[in-house]
């Protein structure tokens, strides 16, 4: 079984959605501590005048002392009706904006309380969408132990993976003889930014999936694994190489 895991990202890139996709079961892993300033919370979409961020605020109180999973939103700023508008005004003119449009306008005038159901339910509502089967899972339904590396196989372990995939950050902690030893095979992605049809000027990479989506639509999964490796590679080069 091919396991793969990520802290939850608010409106993803599509970098992540590659790992999931050559993943058989994919851990939402919000049992870890919050670090403020990463893409927990924000990501950056493409409008008239180039990138925004789009931020959700979080309530900062404790804050290090809390997992993901407790980080609360501060819904004093008015940030959903902010994040609706911009992509109103960066996607209304997209070809796909309409068929999805339903779907974030319903999602922004819902009340959110934790940070993490609101990324879990949009994650989920995106694999549907873009068409990956994956089997999700959170990792606080479980009782994983360690730090770094050790968190990881024991995780692996755990939930019966022959082969873990990290995001190419993974080389700087990931134990790769002790995975081996136990019987798991580390894969490192290394993924290739796709080009896709984008509004207003040159392309930009690294925008949030939603970029991808209400420009290309149906294509997006075709899209997002074009020029990169696929699960059918990983199964048949398991011998092979830890490097994707």
């Amino acid at each position: 079984m091919i396991l793969s895991a990520h802290q939850p990202v608010y409106l993803p890139w599509l970098g992540l959605f590659h790992k999931i996709a050559l993943a058989d079961k994919f851990i939402f892993f919000d049992k870890v501590q919050y670090v403020p300033k990463d893409w927990i919370n924000r990501n950056q979409v493409k409008s008239p005048q180039g990138p925004v961020m789009l931020t959700v605020p979080v309530l900062r109180k404790g804050y290090l002392s809390k997992t993901i999973a407790d980080i609360e939103i501060n819904n004093d700023l008015p940030w959903a009706r902010k994040h609706w508008k911009t992509l109103l005004l960066s996607y209304g003119k997209t070809n796909f904006f309409k068929q999805y449009a339903d779907f974030f306008e319903d999602l922004y005038n819902k009340q959110w309380h934790f940070l993490s159901d609101l990324n879990f339910y949009m994650l989920k509502w995106f694999l549907k969408t873009i068409g990956i089967s994956t089997a999700l899972e959170k990792a606080g339904d479980f009782n994983f132990e360690g730090a770094k590396s050790d968190l990881v196989l024991d995780m692996c372990l755990k939930r019966g993976a022959d082969i873990y995939i990290f995001g190419a950050l993974g080389r700087d902690y990931a134990d790769v003889e002790k995975f081996i030893a136990s019987g798991v095979k580390p894969f490192f992605q290394s993924y290739r930014h796709p080009i896709y049809k984008q509004l207003y000027g040159d392309f930009l990479p690294y925008m949030s999936v939603v970029d991808l989506l209400f420009n290309e639509g149906l294509n997006s999964l075709e899209i997002i694994m074009s020029g990169n490796i696929t699960k059918d590679d990983i199964l048949g080069n398991i011998e092979d190489s830890v490097q994707l």
